[in-house]
Formats: C-alpha cells, sequence, structure tokens
C-alpha cells in the first residue's frame, strides 16, 4: 500500500473529500491522508455531508496542521489541491515523495443557499474524483493531465 498526502490551506473540504475518495476507490492500493498549512480545527459539515451522499465513509476525518506529516507515515505522493497550498513553503518530506498540484474550487467559500452549496460541493466532488480515478488508472499520466 502507497501513502498519498493532499494538502489545502484549511483541510476542511478539498483535501479531506480526496483523502476519503482515494482511500476507498483505490480499493488498498492507496491509503490517503489530509493536512493544512493553517488548519479550520474542523471538517466543513457540507463535506462530511457529500461522503455520505456517495455513500463513502465520513467519520474519523478532522482537520490538521501537515507538521503532524513531517516525520511519519512516509509518504509516496504528495498533491497540493488549492493554490495557496501549492504557493506555500513545504516542509521537507522524508524520502522525497512525488509531488503534484491538482487546483480544484473551495466548495467552502462557495456562496449560495443551502442546495446551491450541496450541488456545488458535489460538482467539485466529482473533479476530485475525476482526476484521482485518472491517477488510479495511470499513476504518472494521470498525475499531470
Amino acid at each position: 500500500m502507497k501513502n498519498i498526502l493532499f494538502l489545502c490551506t484549511g483541510n476542511s473540504c478539498r483535501s479531506v473529500l480526496a483523502e476519503a475518495y482515494i482511500s476507498a476507490a483505490s480499493q488498498g492500493a492507496w491509503r490517503g491522508f489530509s493536512a493544512g498549512s493553517q488548519p479550520t480545527g474542523q471538517v466543513h459539515p457540507m463535506a462530511l455531508a457529500t461522503l455520505r451522499d456517495l455513500g463513502l465513509p465520513d467519520a474519523g476525518y478532522r482537520s490538521q496542521s501537515w507538521d503532524d506529516f513531517a516525520t511519519a507515515p512516509a509518504m509516496d505522493v504528495i498533491v497540493t489541491v488549492c493554490d495557496n497550498a501549492a504557493g506555500e513553503t513545504c516542509p521537507v518530506w522524508p524520502g522525497h515523495p512525488a509531488t503534484y498540484h491538482w487546483p480544484f474550487p473551495d466548495p467552502a467559500a462557495f456562496q449560495g443557499d443551502e442546495a446551491q452549496v450541496a450541488a456545488h460541493f458535489l460538482d467539485v466532488m466529482n473533479l476530485i474524483k475525476a482526476k484521482i480515478d485518472a491517477f488510479l488508472a495511470d499513476p504518472t499520466r494521470g498525475a499531470r493531465q
């Protein structure tokens, strides 16, 4: 099993959605983790609702600092999922994992009524799923597309 860490600034939405999806979709080939440079301290409730709506596990996720991953477990791949995190100075990761930037819109920043926000979270989740599916089909090519 390989380890992949998804990074975002707040670690409340996109990185958690990616962590959950790759852990489920990879059928044991990848173990997903997520963290943030400035974690909000909680996972966005709509991110958890989106996971539930898609039949994915929604328990046990937390908003945590990327400093928590500076030592272990060793990561094979690091992916930034927001432009802010991509522009920040990241820690030095043990083992020199492959790094990629997969920018996705921030669903937490979307304004609208509850139904519109839920639909936007699902739209972003579908983008995340498509990118991860391409990565799982061909990790080298899918990571760069």
